[in-house]
């Protein structure tokens, strides 16, 4: 009997690996299902009487060749798009399978075109819309698949696919905020840093050269074009250890955030630092609000959806939190002391998830903290950037003003002894 290697996914999200002897893949699947496990690929191993391997068969009279370049993925404002699509489609009363089939052929996207075809395929195997998406683990992440389960448990998938894309949408609009926000300084420090290399290795050594055939190699100079020129010259003579001096920093950072305990000391630097710290840790609080309050707000129950939040945080100084919280509710707690003891959410935050707790209304607080913080976000995004415009115009003026000042200082020495 064939051999299959499987890989699925418990009720938690979490992969189980494991091996399977069976007649066919669909006797597989249904081994999996039965144990509450979602299928998410299924390879044959062995094969009864033949030589094939993992990934095919060998044919009589010649030979097959399987190329993977990879999992084919529906890239995020795509899958956005696909959700709202869909949404409007079972809206309209429309069959899940027809709607499947409908943006599969609407699609111009081969990678939208392929994840959609196979996931019409396998409902029309029999399969539901969740294990369907489960076989594409790098389109759908752990809250979109939980949130298609709830919305299969309902039977108000069009609602939830509708939340879904809403909170795509909301979730990529905040996060492209902070990215210009990041981006725009970085820009203009890299830039200036291009502009003062560039005059201190190509213009300044010739500067030098005038101030030496007509001044002396014994004249002296400002305090300032003295220490432009020393400046000058340890670039010239040492560039090439000062660029492997950067890229070992580089190096040794990328591999210090890589280890649990260098990303977390990275990203608690960056929750407190200054100017961007209050806008990365108000869109933490707002990514942790609007994903628990939709996934709450589905149906999903309270402690997977604090684990999916956990998962998806992208803070380890936030993942560490949420996971206190979820070991105390899964003790009996209430979310907001637990919360409240990790001193990362701010007290107008805990107030008003008590109050959503005490109401039964915890999704909809929830979602009106995600709204009041995106607000904040962009605001504070916008103030962030009028204030670095002024900062990067003086630090630029103060070192490029600064060099031009230290080059021109000994022309007036230059034109006295002319005269």
């Amino acid at each position: 009997m064939p051999l299959y290697q499987y890989t699925a996914l418990d009720g938690n999200g979490k992969e189980r690996k494991g091996k399977k002897e069976a007649e066919n893949e669909e006797a597989v699947s249904s081994f999996l299902k039965e144990q509450g496990l979602f299928p998410t690929t299924i390879k044959l191993m062995v094969k009864t009487g033949g030589d094939a391997k993992k990934g095919g068969a060998k044919k009589e009279g010649g030979f097959s060749m399987n190329i993977n370049l990879g999992p084919v993925v529906i890239k995020g404002k795509q899958l956005t798009v696909v959700t709202r699509q869909l949404a409007i489609l079972l809206d309209a009363g429309l069959p899940l399978i027809r709607s499947l089939r409908t943006l599969e052929k609407q699609a111009r996207d081969p990678s939208v075109k392929t994840v959609l075809g196979k996931a019409a395929d396998s409902v029309e195997g029999g399969a539901t819309f969740s294990e369907s998406l489960a076989q594409h683990p790098k389109s759908f992440d752990k809250l979109y698949l939980n949130m298609v389960r709830a919305g299969e448990a309902a039977g108000k998938m069009e609602v939830i696919l509708d939340r879904l894309a809403t909170f795509r949408e909301k979730a990529a609009k905040i996060a492209a905020k902070v990215k210009s926000a990041m981006t725009y300084p970085t820009v203009i420090m890299g830039v200036a840093l291009l502009i003062t290399a560039g005059l201190m290795v190509f213009i300044v050594p010739k500067f030098e050269k005038i101030f030496v055939d007509l001044l002396g190699p014994d004249a002296e100079m400002p305090a300032l074009t003295q220490l432009v020129i020393g400046i000058s010259r340890w670039m010239q003579e040492h560039g090439l250890l000062l660029l492997a001096i950067i890229a070992g920093i580089v190096v040794v950072f990328k591999i210090i955030v890589k280890t649990p305990q260098g990303h977390y000391v990275v990203d608690y630097l960056k929750y407190n630092m200054p100017l961007f710290g209050p806008i990365i840790s108000k869109n933490a609080i707002s990514k942790f609000a609007r994903t628990l309050g939709t996934l709450m707000g589905s149906g999903v129950p309270v402690l997977n959806a604090l684990q999916i939040v956990r998962d998806t945080a992208g803070n380890e100084l936030v993942s560490n939190a949420i996971q206190k919280v979820h070991d105390a509710v899964k003790e009996g707690e209430t979310v907001a002391a637990p919360l409240a003891a990790t001193k990362i959410f701010p007290e107008m935050v805990i107030s008003m998830i008590e109050v959503g707790e005490e109401t039964g209304k915890l999704s909809e607080m929830l979602n009106k903290i995600a709204d009041t913080y995106d607000e904040e976000v962009d605001n504070a995004v916008s103030s962030l950037t009028s204030m670095i415009e002024p900062l990067m115009m003086v630090f630029l003026a103060v070192v490029v003003g600064g060099i031009v000042i230290a080059l021109f200082s000994p022309m007036i020495k230059i034109i006295e002894k002319m005269n």
